[in-house]
């Protein structure tokens, strides 16, 4: 199911962005007269294709190969590598007829499209839920293995400075900008006393190999209800209760539980809970319960799902500020700044050989199994997912490489500036040689992805 569910979200997402992406440069070449002969979701090798449907003078289709897109404009050397229209006269609905600044806006399109489709999530979801503040006075809860467990950062901790300065919510401290600085230092309270802790130099091909940055703020394993005839009711456990350990280990995130439940079923645990007597006007914390409340014993069975029948009480910290359409349009485009900024540097670290190639890309099945696992954090996840993805594909079409917008870009630019055209023959020939180093990255990413899952 958990591979249904990752091909699923997978075609969403490239369904999503490619559709954008390829619209950019649809309706900018419409914008200035040129024809445009096929508009395709994924590729349609050896024909191969789910529809197509012809509309005009333009061809629109779903290929069978759900691994990106194309937009094939007349006259233009591109991914078909179409060489039908050389002999003839440049037609006047043809790319290669047009002014060299408006051929510039088309290649661009894509790339522009794909930033406003992340500037409009941004802006959507900003506006819709408000901007969200967690209070950093929530402890931390840090997985194993991950970037923050290396600096020393422990569960329980609470984050006091980032690289020196004083952060109010946890939305600041893990501000997306402090990855891409020079160094990465974290000041913590434990136990009363505040601790400098530095992150290593590789810290992004951390949190790539891990696909999560492993920290966030502690979900204390708080019982909301205690479902009838299922394991934990028939056991004695009650709702308000708070867990605390599990086969003699001590627990502090509903994480934890979880994934301890879950990979005992069908056979018996021990849950050690605490429960306070509802009082009417006093409020029953999870440091009250600590502190105050009797402790139980139990011996539970979770059944063939790895389930006792709980569920959680949320209790964490979490405000949504409402903000006006303005506010959130320039929070929007602010954050799209933000994480387009944050793309380009993580890049530049890669190539200059600071971040692990190897751990710091992925092709489709990382970007599957991401694209699955954030779906099921909600859908809000999930369009972030989708915002970082779009941005990630207009940062990596710029680049000046043959067979991309980029490439395609700095071609037309030199044409402009020398004031002829380049000769056909020396054109194909770089874009058959940026194919072949596409089609052959492509392949080592693809064998990355399944050596490095």
């Amino acid at each position: 199911m958990d591979f249904l569910s990752s091909i699923f979200f997978f075609i969403v997402a490239i369904f999503i962005l490619v559709t954008a992406h390829e619209l950019g440069h649809f309706l900018t070449a419409k914008l200035f007269g040129m024809r445009v002969e096929k508009f395709y979701i994924g590729f349609d090798f050896w024909e191969k294709r789910l529809w197509k449907k012809q509309i005009g003078d333009t061809e629109y289709g779903i290929g069978l190969f759900p691994l990106g897109g194309y937009v094939k404009i007349a006259g233009m050397v591109d991914e078909s590598l179409d060489t039908n229209f050389q002999n003839s006269e440049p037609e006047p609905w043809e790319f290669r007829a047009k002014p060299v600044w408006q051929r510039l806006i088309v290649l661009a399109g894509g790339v522009c499209m794909n930033l406003i489709l992340a500037a409009t999530i941004f802006i959507g979801v900003t506006f819709v839920l408000g901007e969200a503040r967690t209070s950093v006075n929530t402890p931390a809860f840090v997985e194993k293995g991950s970037l923050f467990e290396t600096m020393g950062i422990k569960t329980g901790d609470r984050l006091q400075l980032a690289n020196g300065k004083t952060v109010a919510s946890w939305e600041e401290a893990l501000d997306p900008e402090l990855f891409m600085a020079q160094s990465l230092n974290y000041t913590i309270l434990r136990d009363g006393k505040s601790i400098l802790l530095k992150a290593p130099s590789n810290a992004l091909s951390k949190i790539n190999e891990t696909q999560s940055l492993g920290i966030r703020p502690i979900v204390p394993p708080l019982i909301d209800e205690a479902l009838e005839n299922m394991p934990a009711r028939n056991a004695g456990i009650q709702s308000g209760g708070l867990i605390t350990s599990i086969n003699g280990h001590a627990v502090s995130d509903w994480t934890e539980v979880v994934g301890i439940i879950s990979s005992h079923a069908a056979t018996p645990i021990t849950i050690t809970w605490q429960y306070l007597q509802p009082v009417q006007g006093r409020t029953i914390t999870p440091e009250l319960l600590r502190t105050e409340g009797k402790t139980f014993v139990a011996t539970v069975t979770p059944n063939a799902s790895g389930k006792i029948g709980i569920s959680l009480k949320t209790t964490l910290a979490t405000e949504r500020k409402k903000v006006d359409i303005e506010s959130s349009i320039v929070s929007g485009f602010n954050q799209t700044w933000k994480m387009s900024s944050m793309t380009v540097q993580g890049f530049a670290k890669i190539f200059t050989g600071k971040e692990d190639f190897r751990k710091s890309v992925g092709g489709p099945i990382k970007i599957a199994k991401i694209a699955s696992q954030s779906a099921e954090q909600g859908p809000v996840s999930f369009l972030y997912f989708l915002a970082m993805l779009s941005i990630s594909l207009a940062i990596i079409n710029i680049l000046p490489v043959p067979a991309l917008d980029g490439g395609q870009f700095v071609l037309n630019a030199l044409e402009g500036i020398i004031r002829r055209e380049i000769p056909f023959a020396i054109k194909m020939r770089i874009q058959q040689v940026g194919m072949a180093l596409l089609l052959a990255l492509f392949a080592y990413i693809l064998i990355n992805d399944i050596f490095n899952p």
